[in-house]
């Protein structure tokens, strides 16, 4: 029995829990259909309170928009009733305007047919006093006419000949007074260095017995230098120097530093001499190549070719009465520039023509022909502008200038060489260079007198009619050229020029 009741007694317990779980939970869906029906009603409540509230906003809402519809339509109409107002007032003064207009017409009508009866009386007038005038005076309409516009076409002609020379005299005065101006401000603005020009450098010796040396063994270190540079050493008593003379200051430059380079290296001999010679020679082509860079760099001119570089860079080396060539040139330039922006010319064209109006003086030549003529010639092979070769062909009038900018060059030219301080020479030996001129010229038969001119460059000669006639005239002209060219120095061409007048007076008694 007792195995019975550990059996039941379990089972009774399981089954009291299930009943008990059964039952709590019976109630706990008992408890939540009720408070789900309590939140069903709070939640109809509300949406009926909510309800009411929409309705009440959405009345109020209707009553503000009628009263603001009421409000903006009493608005307009009393806008309407200015408008209307306005309208009338307007109407009513148009009528007051067209009624007016209607009388101004009538009142215009009324006097333009007065008008009309006048002007047909005062044309029978005119008429008649035109008959009378001519009549009286013999002369028709259109004779009388004619007469009255000669009268004021001379009468025109004569203030306009009077106001022309007024402004002709107002104009010379202006246009001296600005000429001068510019060309103060232009000479005021340039700057140049001067130079002495000479035809000998003398180089310094440590001491007297560096001469020996120079000279070498039987003259032969000597010759050699001589040989290569072109160039005249002197060597005399003078101490402590030697003296190198030449006209081509190439070759003058080149003599006195290859003997600085060899009194400094002290290996003095023909091998090394020819060493030295052949590295200054390098050295001064570079140099000359780069001061006609520069030149053209400062100037800003370009497309120039080497050629023309080169020979710029040569009159580095050559002075006139002594002007350094090369900086002569430069200056001319910023002149001629200057110039031409003043005046409204090609500045380009004037400044590129004045740099290279003396290249004929840095050319390699044996030729003839003067500077300007060799420089010309050059410029047309370099295919420089027609006005750049005419520019450098007639700076010393050989040819007629055909541009304002071939003129701007000679001006320019002119105030380089002319302004305080650019070039100087010894009056002795100017005068005794004229002289000279003049005497060789004066020694032929048949000359009566000589006069150099333009600073020696031409040798004008008066004949002698009666001993000399015209064809003695041309070989009097090649005797005395051919004389000052074995006689004299000169730079550059000698113009010899014969005048052969004949003058027969008689008088009567």
């Amino acid at each position: 029995m007792s195995w019975i009741l550990y059996i039941i007694l379990p089972l009774a317990g399981l089954a009291l829990g299930w009943i008990i779980r059964w039952l709590y939970a019976r109630f706990q869906v008992s408890a939540s259909e009720q408070q789900a029906k309590r939140i069903e009603q709070d939640a109809i409540k509300e949406a009926e309170a909510k309800k009411k509230e929409l309705l009440l906003e959405a009345k109020e809402q209707i009553i503000r928009d009628k009263n603001q519809q009421e409000k903006e339509t009493r608005e307009r109409r009393a806008e309407l009733q200015r408008y209307e107002r306005r309208i009338v007032q307007k109407e009513e003064g148009i009528e007051k305007k067209t009624s007016q207009i209607e009388r101004t017409e009538q009142m215009l009508a009324e006097k333009e047919r007065r008008a009309l009866e006048r002007e047909e009386a005062l044309s029978k007038e005119e008429e008649r006093y035109r008959e009378e005038l001519e009549r009286i005076s013999g002369l028709s309409s259109e004779q009388a006419k004619g007469l009255i516009i000669q009268s004021l076409e001379n009468e025109a002609k004569h203030d306009a000949q009077s106001l022309i020379n007024k402004i002709e005299q107002e104009a010379n005065v202006t246009a001296e007074k600005k000429a001068r101006n510019i060309l103060l401000a232009t000479i005021q603005r340039i700057s140049t260095e001067v130079t002495s020009e000479i035809t000998v450098t003398s180089v310094s010796l440590p001491n007297d017995e560096m001469k020996g040396r120079i000279i070498g063994r039987e003259g032969r270190n000597i010759r050699t230098l001589e040989t290569l540079t072109g160039v005249d050493i002197i060597i005399d008593d003078t101490p402590d120097s030697v003296v190198i003379s030449c006209f081509d200051p190439v070759r003058r430059e080149i003599a006195k530093l290859a003997m600085e380079r060899l009194i400094v290296d002290g290996r003095i001999h023909p091998a090394r001499i020819e060493e030295i010679v052949s590295k200054v020679t390098k050295d001064i082509s570079q140099k000359i190549f780069e001061e006609g860079e520069k030149v053209l760099f400062d100037l800003g001119v370009h497309n120039i070719k080497q050629d023309t570089i080169r020979a710029l860079g040569r009159l580095y080396f050559r002075t006139s009465y002594g002007q350094n060539v090369l900086y002569h040139s430069k200056e001319v330039a910023i002149i001629a520039g200057i110039l031409a922006a003043e005046i409204g010319a090609n500045r380009e064209i004037a400044k590129r023509a004045a740099l290279l109006h003396d290249i004929g003086k840095g050319v390699e030549s044996d030729s003839e022909l003067n500077h300007a003529e060799i420089g010309m010639d050059m410029a047309r092979k370099m295919g420089e502008d027609p006005r750049v070769i005419n520019a450098i062909g007639s700076h010393h009038n050989d040819i007629p200038p055909t541009c304002i900018e071939s003129v701007l060059v000679q001006i320019a030219d002119a105030i380089s060489a002319a302004r305080p301080g650019a070039r100087r020479e010894t009056i002795d030996n100017y005068i005794k260079r004229l002289e000279n001129l003049e005497n060789v010229a004066e020694g032929f038969q048949g000359v009566e007198k000589a006069y150099a001119i333009q600073a020696g460059r031409e040798l004008r000669i008066m004949a002698n009619s009666e001993v000399v006639n015209d064809d003695q005239a041309r070989d009097l002209a090649k005797q005395i050229a051919k004389k000052i060219e074995s006689d004299l120095r000169y730079p550059g061409r000698i113009r010899v020029t014969i005048i052969r007048e004949l003058r027969v007076v008689e008088y009567a008694r």
